[in-house]
């Protein structure tokens, strides 16, 4: 079984010649197998994006890379069913599902489950593989007995079991937008303000802690979730897609030092080191570790 590693789609609002440049780059430089594109946060976003993503995805395929196009983690309206109805019935190529709606959509046709839909056990699994799912990308908060169980589930079925080891962790989604309200803003007059802090804003406690990272209308991890040192781990368990979430810094930097540990050329802790002194947020494993998500467990502990 061939390891490989899939980059995520952006979650963030950046400009859109910054995000054309950015899929350029690793079309051009990245060691990954499959990208997966599309705007999955805010509807109000997409348009944005979508008069570049011709041109993105043709450099992307011109380039060997599999792309597959991520529906919307929250529709809530008739435009935003239409428009999610019309990305899967385009037949572009596989489509990634985080919600329920696509998977309505894509029942009995081959398509991949994204990591904001729950499946948290085997029989989950199995519901998803007798519907056409062909890659499941697991959430972020599993610990490593139920990612074990899932990748053991997912050999049985013919089902690619992925996990992410690098980027803040997507927690939840909501049809608020925290971003604008942080502004004095409503959803609908947001001005696009998430736009000012393309690796999410930062939210503290009441007493200065940092706590969270709100990105518009979702919530992610405060902490870059790293599992670089439990490579290894995750391998022999049977995983063998690995995803790289995309945050605002050098990402042909972090795919080529991932890359680099499934060949065995690099050693996980030396990856986390160098990674951690880039990205300006503590590094975080706790979830895999059956723990506190904000912890950062030492291997071996």
């Amino acid at each position: 079984m061939t390891a490989s590693l899939t980059l995520g789609p952006v979650l963030f609002n950046w400009p859109v010649d910054r995000w054309r440049d950015f899929y350029a780059r690793i079309a051009d430089e990245a060691p990954v197998d499959t990208v997966i594109v599309g705007e999955i946060v805010c509807f109000k976003r997409a348009p944005f994006f979508a008069q570049a993503m011709g041109e993105v995805v043709e450099r992307l395929t011109a380039a060997g890379k599999t792309v597959w196009f991520a529906s919307p983690i929250l529709v809530g309206s008739e435009r935003e069913r239409v428009a999610m109805r019309d990305l899967v019935e385009a037949d572009a190529g596989l489509v990634e599902a985080n919600d329920m709606g696509a998977l309505a959509l894509l029942a009995g046709r081959p398509h991949a489950v994204g990591p904001m839909i729950n499946v948290y056990n085997e029989a989950t699994l199995a519901w998803l593989a007798g519907r056409g799912a062909v890659a499941v990308s697991l959430p972020a908060e599993l610990p490593a007995a139920a990612v074990a169980a899932l990748a053991r589930a997912g050999r049985e079925l013919g089902v690619a079991v992925e996990v992410q080891t690098w980027g803040r962790a997507p927690l939840a989604i909501s049809a608020r937008c925290y971003h604008a309200r942080a502004h004095g803003l409503h959803k609908d007059g947001c001005q696009f303000v998430c736009g000012n802090d393309p690796d999410g804003l930062a939210v503290t406690t009441m007493d200065g802690q940092p706590f969270l990272t709100v990105n518009g209308t979702q919530t992610m991890s405060h902490g870059c979730l790293c599992l670089a040192e439990e490579m290894a781990e995750l391998s022999a368990m049977g995983i063998a897609r690995f995803r790289l979430s995309p945050q605002a810094m050098d990402m042909v930097r972090v795919a080529e030092a991932f890359r680099a540990v499934l060949d065995g050329r690099r050693g996980g802790a030396e990856v986390a080191a160098e990674l951690g002194g880039l990205i300006g947020a503590p590094l975080v494993n706790g979830f895999f570790h059956d723990t506190a998500g904000a912890r950062q467990v030492a291997a071996g502990a």
